[in-house]
Formats: C-alpha cells, sequence, structure tokens
C-alpha cells in the first residue's frame, strides 16, 4: 500500500475561511419608499396638529354633522398612514386614501358651510391639509394622476376660497395660497421621483452585478469540475494503465479489469454530478457502495459494518469518501503481498450519527513515509489530498513488514469530535498533518 510515516497521521479537513456576510445595498428602492412614506406620514399628522387650533375656532361655520364626519375620517386617514408606512404595509393605499378624502372634503365643504363666513387673516382650516394631501397623492398615486392632482386640488381651492362661502379672500391672496401649495407639493414630487429614479437604477445594478457574479461562480464551478476530472483521470484511469502493463499473472490481469471498470464508471458519475449543487446522500447508502466495490476488487477483504446512520452527506464528499477507500483496497492489493499470506479488511463506521469512518487494513508488508518516492502520487493525491478537500481527514498507520491501516474519516475530528479508536502497530494519535 503507498505511503505514510510510521505512526499515524491525520490531515486536516479543510483552511478556515472567514465567513461571507451579506452586505444590505446602501441605497434600494424599498429603502427610498421607505424613508418617503415615513416623512410625509409625520408631516401629515404635524400639520393636522397645527389645523386644530383653525379647526376650533371655525367649527360653528360649518354643519356639525358634515364637520365631525370630515374630521373624523382625515383625522383617522393621517394615523393610518402613518401605521402604515411604519410597518410597511399598504403604504400607497393608505397614502392615496389620504389624497381623495382631502379632495372629497375640499368639494363638499361650499355645501356644509353655513352662510358666508370671514375667516379675517386665518386662513380655513381645510388650508393646513392642501400640502399634505399633494403629497400623499406623489406617494400614493401614479404620476401622471399625482401631478394632475397637484395642479387640479391647489387651483379648486383657491376658487373655493375667493367665494363667499369659502371667506371672500382676496384674489391675490387666494393665487399666493394655491401657487404656494403647487410649488411645495411639486418639489416634494420632484424629490421622490427622482430618489425613486436613482433607486431603481441603484437596485438594476446591483442585479446586474448579481447576475455577473452568479455567472462567475458557474464558470469557477466548471473549471473546479475540470480539475476533478483530471484528478479522477490520473487516479483511475493512469493506475488502471500502470496495473494494466505490469498485469503478468491472471490475478494481476483479473485485477487490472476490475480497476478498468471502475475507471469507466468514475468517468460516468464525473460527468453526471454537478459541483456544488447541493445535493445529499444517506451515509448507509455510501456504506453500502464501498462494501460492494470491496465485493467486487478481486480479493477477500472482512467486512465489518457498525452503527451507520442515515443521516446526508453532500455528494462530493461522498465521491471523495468511496474514491479514496476504492484506492485505498487497491493500494492494499498491489503493495501489500498475496491473498493467500495477507489478511485483509475493511470496516465502515458512523461518527456520532452525522459522519462516516472508514477503515482499510492489511498485516501486509507495510511501508516508511519518509522512503516513498514523491513521484509516487497515489496515496497523497488520490487519498489523502481528495478527502482533505472535501472537508475529512486521513490517518495513516504503517510499519514495515507489519501491516498498514488507512483510517478515513468525515467530517474532520475536530467537527464531530475525536474518534477514541487505539493507535495499531504502536503508532502515535498525535494528529500530525502530512
Amino acid at each position: 500500500m503507498s505511503t505514510s510515516a510510521t505512526g499515524n497521521r491525520s490531515v486536516p479537513a479543510r483552511a478556515h475561511q472567514p465567513a461571507l456576510r451579506h452586505q444590505r445595498s446602501p441605497i434600494s428602492r424599498e429603502q427610498v419608499e421607505s424613508v418617503i412614506s415615513r416623512s410625509a406620514a409625520v408631516f401629515g399628522v404635524v400639520f393636522g396638529i397645527q389645523a386644530i387650533t383653525p379647526l376650533v375656532s371655525q367649527f360653528s361655520t360649518v354643519n356639525q354633522a358634515w364637520g365631525i364626519v370630515t374630521v373624523t375620517v382625515l383625522a383617522l386617514s393621517l394615523v393610518l398612514s402613518l401605521v402604515a408606512s411604519l410597518a410597511r404595509r399598504f403604504v400607497r393605499s393608505a397614502h392615496a386614501l389620504v389624497a381623495l378624502l382631502y379632495l372629497a372634503a375640499l368639494q363638499t365643504w361650499p355645501i356644509a358651510v353655513l352662510g358666508p363666513v370671514d375667516f379675517g387673516t386665518t386662513n380655513p382650516w381645510l388650508y393646513y391639509l392642501l400640502t399634505v394631501a399633494t403629497a400623499s397623492a406623489a406617494i400614493g398615486m401614479p404620476a401622471a394622476i399625482a401631478t394632475t392632482y397637484l395642479f387640479v386640488v391647489p387651483v379648486m381651492y383657491g376658487l373655493i376660497r375667493v367665494t363667499a362661502d369659502g371667506g371672500s379672500a382676496l384674489p391675490q391672496q387666494a393665487v399666493l395660497d394655491s401657487l404656494y401649495s403647487i410649488i411645495l407639493g411639486g418639489a416634494i414630487m420632484v424629490i421622490v421621483t427622482m430618489l425613486r429614479q436613482a433607486s431603481a437604477a441603484v437596485d438594476a445594478a446591483q442585479a446586474n452585478a448579481l447576475e455577473r457574479y452568479a455567472h462567475a461562480v458557474r464558470a469557477h464551478a466548471t473549471e473546479v469540475e475540470r480539475v476533478q476530472v483530471d484528478s479522477i483521470v490520473h487516479d483511475s484511469v493512469l493506475t488502471t494503465f500502470i496495473s494494466a502493463a505490469r498485469a503478468f499473472t491472471p490475478e494481476a490481469k483479473a485485477l487490472a479489469a476490475t480497476m478498468a471498470g471502475n475507471a469507466i464508471g468514475h468517468l460516468r458519475e464525473a460527468a453526471l454530478v454537478t459541483p456544488d449543487d447541493g445535493s445529499t446522500v444517506p451515509l448507509s447508502a455510501v456504506a453500502r457502495r464501498i462494501s460492494e466495490a470491496a465485493n467486487t476488487i478481486g480479493a477477500k477483504f472482512e467486512l465489518r459494518t457498525r452503527s451507520i446512520g442515515s443521516q446526508p452527506m453532500p455528494i462530493m464528499a461522498a465521491e471523495a469518501i468511496y474514491s479514496a477507500a476504492v484506492q485505498a483496497m487497491v493500494n492494499s492489493l498491489q503493495h501489500a503481498g498475496s491473498s493467500t499470506t495477507v489478511s485483509r479488511w475493511l470496516t465502515i463506521r458512523g461518527v456520532d450519527l452525522a459522519g462516516i469512518e472508514v477503515e482499510v487494513g492489511d498485516t501486509g508488508a507495510g511501508f516508511a513515509y519518509q522512503e516513498v518516492p514523491k513521484e509516487r502520487l497515489g496515496l497523497r493525491v488520490s487519498i489523502v489530498e481528495r478527502v482533505a478537500n472535501a472537508g475529512g481527514c486521513v490517518e495513516i498507520d504503517s510499519v514495515v513488514d507489519e501491516g498498514t491501516v488507512i483510517t478515513i474519516r468525515w467530517p474532520h475530528e475536530s467537527d464531530s469530535g475525536p474518534a477514541s479508536r487505539a493507535p495499531r502497530f504502536g503508532g502515535q494519535t498525535d494528529g500530525t498533518s502530512t
């Protein structure tokens, strides 16, 4: 079997990488809408409070029933717009309701007035809510309708204001009040429109960036898949070629044929599996697949299965554990010695019902890790690095002329807890990395 120092050596699962945190966009359409609607709602409530003083002094000049109903409905609509803005639900509907109710109040105002009135130097209480109505229209209505509302409602107020029922205001005063409301409401509408357009552009840019990032991730995944396929070609196909070239006995030829079939299967599975696709496979299915491979590999392995759970594991990790276990068994057949003189075993056990441990052992020739040539990549690449890249670890315990035990564990014991397995051949379980 290929390679290791005397004593156990543990390969760490993976390097710790900083977690990626989702960062919210500094500006988005949702955030802009929230700020605008809440500001307008607070603005409306403040102006509603300012209207209380003139309302009390002017309440006797209008029909009592109309006054109670109108004041109650408008007050409730302002509160509703504030609540909706804070809760971020039905925001546009609530603000549109404020604008429509104010329009209804303004249209029925001349009908509700009890004879000609004189407000003196004080504006009618409805005037304090005129800008609130235009701002609410800008938030809750489509742009075309809100623009029409912006001009029509202040002009309507000015026309009513110069009539006897509206207080017989001077024309220039009515015009100034109307223009003031149009200018202020127009400024609010321009700000709302600009912020919406800017936030929509940011959202579009962010969506485009995410799409490009997803494309880059898919391209990277494809490259990772190519590297994995290259590894499979080296591990399975090249090893099969070497074994076939050295196959002179019937037993060796049968082993080479079995390895060729496994290599073809690996290539087929590599073409079907999408990297990082989130697929999982039960631990029991992985154990069963490794057992079936041991039964067909061409030598007798004593099979020992213990406490295999049904918890899922990533399919990429499962492929790594399976391929590493098969490679370990093949290495045992190639390097440990004849099946007539060497005992071999395969132990598969669960690790806290959340992981898996595969032990491939024999009583064959053994080896010294320091003496293994660097060009021999079978153990280092096919087993150790493959399992480490999948989040697991490999422990190697080998003594020359006594035997070898390779333990493959997933996940790494730092995640699943230390194993209680005693060292073989007097080796040390010190966790030294290869």
